[in-house]
């Protein structure tokens, strides 16, 4: 991590350990340096130098100084094609292809997305550092859609500072199986899945908060098209309550698996159709608008993303099947 660089720890983190959520940051310091640097106060949390073992809660702002990883793991600029929806000396919106990752970590760090911004965007003065270029929020790998990035500090922790207040507006689009009449908002606690610490789970033993509005657009008998507006921000949350109720998104690896048994009924009921969802090779999930105050002057802007061309060529085939 680049010196003097600044976090604001997500809802998500709550319990975890400063020094192990550090660690998990793209592009981060080993945990030893980490605990030499919380050691020596070059790490402080709102303000007050922590302990390592610090227990986070989620909403702090964590400031470290000359903590920085090998300069052989940073990330390097790519000529990856990017879809540019809004730029200005503030901020960028970018509609995310499906299939890319958002930052490079051990393991991988070519082809995400911040790879791409740094070659289109060279002259900026990333918040955080290149390993982070300015990302505000994310979005899963095989979702696509409008991500913010921002090109100073001060739109960094003006847009942070609105995800944590939650006056920023995202509308989602989902393809679910099943047939969902009507419009209806799901308020599940989310935490980690019991079993499973990949997986999240509204039957976690700690969980948060979580609530998710919903309401149908389209139904394909055997799927339904969602607008999705999430009112909280917790991991995999759209994914997690709408399989929840019964409602996977098409595709999702993670979530959206049936047993053998139900996935033979489900082909002999629906034949094409059911051919035709399962065709979709990612999550039917895309970020489609997301509405926020501009860092320089306040003025509302909603921004919105077009369909990658996957998700629209689904809902085109389904279309021709229920004519």
């Amino acid at each position: 991590m680049p010196a003097n660089e600044h976090h604001i720890v997500p809802q998500d983190a709550e319990g975890e350990r400063l020094d192990v959520w550090l660690s998990r940051l793209p592009g981060a310091a080993t945990r030893s340096q980490i605990g030499a640097a919380i050691g020596a106060g070059r790490v402080r949390v709102d303000g007050e130098p922590a302990k390592a073992s610090r227990r986070l809660r989620g909403g702090e702002r964590v400031d470290v100084d000359a903590l920085e990883a090998p300069a052989t793991s940073r990330a390097k600029p790519e000529p990856i094609p990017v879809d540019v929806l809004h730029a200005d000396d503030d901020l960028i919106a970018i509609n995310k292809a499906p299939g890319i990752v958002v930052h490079p970590a051990v393991g991988n760090r070519e082809g995400t997305l911040v790879n791409a911004i740094l070659h289109h965007f060279p002259d900026s003065s990333w918040p955080g550092g290149a390993d982070r270029a300015g990302i505000v929020h994310r979005l899963d790998r095989d979702t696509s859609g409008v991500i913010l990035i921002a090109r100073s500090a001060r739109a960094h922790e003006a847009l942070s500072k609105q995800f944590r207040e939650r006056t920023v507006e995202k509308q989602y689009v989902a393809l679910v199986r099943g047939a969902v009449r009507e419009a209806g908002s799901i308020d599940d606690p989310i935490g980690r899945h019991p079993r499973d610490r990949k997986r999240m789970s509204v039957a976690a033993r700690q969980s948060r908060s979580a609530t998710t509005a919903y309401e149908p657009v389209k139904c394909f008998e055997a799927a339904t098209l969602l607008r999705v507006r999430p009112r909280t921000g917790r991991t995999h949350q759209i994914r997690v309550h709408l399989a929840a109720r019964g409602w996977p998104i098409v595709s999702d690896p993670v979530y959206g698996t049936s047993s053998a048994r139900a996935l033979a009924a489900f082909r002999r009921k629906w034949g094409p159709l059911a051919a035709a969802l399962e065709a979709m090779p990612r999550q039917a999930l895309h970020a489609a608008s997301i509405g926020f105050d501009h860092p320089r002057d306040g003025r509302r802007l909603v921004i919105d993303a077009p369909l990658a061309d996957d998700f629209a060529g689904l809902l085109e085939r389904l279309d021709e099947l229920s004519a």
